[in-house]
């Protein structure tokens, strides 16, 4: 058990949620300025909606270092600082306040010219955003999550709000000729220098891109599907993008009148990609610099990742973990020529949203032959009851537990089953972790784990 861990059990829970919001606050302010407030000499992004946040921010990276401006990252999946790149190893997405400052100074001392920044809005409601200075937000949709956490999905929307309220009282940033940040100039010099608008980008599409877009910024922009999109907001500038064409080789779409051809499978990639292409807009970057960057991208970590070691059929590793994205996985699919589809899931413990567990047992249920349900992260739940709620729902959806649905505690044990079923042009589909790189467990513990790993030892094994 950690020693924060065992501090915040001896709390009582009443002063602990009162002591909350000044220590976060603090802990922010703390941060920024042991770093010296690093995102004041770096253009930063950030990037926040229920889902696409990690692809997106990936997208957005790789297309600013194609058009020569050095970018790091934080994200679910990796990290860069503008020298390495890493696998998140935290098991959290906006990591502490700390870890985050002490990124952003790495990132200007190794020249990086952008950050971009996967915000979520568990790390907004713990400040975690405070003393960030944003000048682009991206907002790729939303839909009920968390709610557990939140309260309600007004609350959860209003979380995510206090980002884009933030904005405005972010400080207006000037760059030289050479892309540089300037601070701290007057006169004659400050005119000469170029201001670095503040910008809000929005799936247009979303039912709450109207609230987001409403938010004080110099520029905003909507992309959308629709030419006949109507949203009441002044000086807004929409890009118009459709075409889309899905393949089990990628997926290609058509935005001002150049055609994107995307290595990464799934019509929802377009959705993603637009925020990239959205972002280049903003800063003035050519579409044949959009076109090129994007479509170097031939994959990202733990994001439909196929793992290959020689087997005659397709494993596919996903961070899908909740309902709407388990259902999108499952229309890029049907793209891939197959036959059954075995499925490896499990639910997340630690009280994050109960309610879905049948859910995603039932779509598992409805769209694949066989589903083996498998312990996740189960922190302080019982990961056997969890499994039983999980498999409830694949049950509803008809399968019978012993034919064609199992349940396996060992997450090992349930991926070994799921390759010993697999049979020529099957696809073994394995969600909830992705690239992570631990299974969370009771008292803060965490046991080492790559799904991807995993996969390759066993392939590899059941060959001898």
């Amino acid at each position: 058990m950690s020693i924060i861990f065992k501090i915040k059990k001896l709390i009582p829970k009443k002063l602990f949620k009162t002591l909350q919001p000044p220590y976060h606050f603090f802990m922010s302010w703390f941060s920024a300025f042991v770093y010296r407030h690093p995102s004041e000499d770096i253009i930063v992004i950030g990037v926040t909606g229920t889902t696409g946040k990690t692809t997106s921010v990936y997208l957005i990276a790789k297309m600013l270092e194609e058009a020569g401006l050095k970018t790091g990252f934080t994200s679910t999946a990796a990290f860069n600082d503008g020298k390495k790149e890493w696998l998140n190893d935290k098991k959290m997405t906006m990591v502490g306040r700390f870890f985050t400052q002490k990124m952003l100074r790495h990132m200007v001392k190794n020249g990086c010219r952008y950050t971009v920044i996967e915000t979520t809005s568990e790390g907004i409601v713990q400040y975690r955003h405070r003393f960030i200075n944003f000048d682009i937000l991206v907002f790729t949709g939303l839909y009920p999550e968390h709610i557990d956490s939140h309260g309600s999905f007004e609350k959860y929307k209003e979380a995510k709000g206090r980002l884009f309220a933030h904005l405005k009282n972010c400080k207006i940033k000037r760059m030289d000729d050479s892309g540089r940040i300037i601070k701290s100039e007057s006169g004659i010099r400050k005119i000469e220098l170029q201001q670095i608008e503040k910008v809000i980008i929005a799936n247009g599409d979303d039912e709450q891109a109207e609230y987001f877009l409403g938010f004080s910024a110099v520029k905003k922009i909507a992309y959308t599907k629709n030419n006949d999109l109507q949203l009441a907001i002044k000086n807004l500038k929409k890009i118009i993008f459709g075409d889309i064409k899905a393949s089990g080789k990628g997926t290609s779409f058509v935005v001002d009148g150049a055609v994107i051809n995307l290595g990464l499978l799934g019509e929802f990639n377009a959705v993603n990609a637009m925020n990239a292409v959205s972002v280049g807009q903003a800063i003035g970057l050519d579409m044949t610099i959009i076109k090129s960057g994007l479509e170097k991208i031939k994959g990202i970590d733990g994001r439909l990742e196929k793992i290959e070691e020689g087997q005659p059929f397709a494993v596919i590793v996903d961070y899908a973990f909740e309902p709407n994205a388990v259902e999108k996985l499952y229309g890029a699919l049907k793209y891939i020529p197959h036959g059954k589809i075995i499925h490896v899931l499990g639910s997340t413990g630690g009280g994050r949203d109960v309610a879905r567990r049948p859910v995603l047992g039932k779509l598992a249920g409805m769209n694949a032959d066989y589903v083996i349900v498998a312990n996740e992260d189960p922190y302080d739940d019982d990961p056997e009851i969890i499994i039983d709620q999980v498999a409830l729902g694949a049950e509803h959806a008809g399968k019978k537990i012993g034919e064609n649905l199992f349940k396996i505690l060992d997450r090992r044990e349930a991926i070994k089953k799921a390759l010993e079923l697999a049979t020529e042009n099957d696809i073994v589909l394995i969600t909830g972790k992705g690239s992570e790189q631990a299974i969370c467990i009771a008292n803060g513990e965490k046991i080492p784990w790559d799904d991807r790993a995993v996969v390759r030892g066993l392939l590899n094994e059941l060959k001898r």
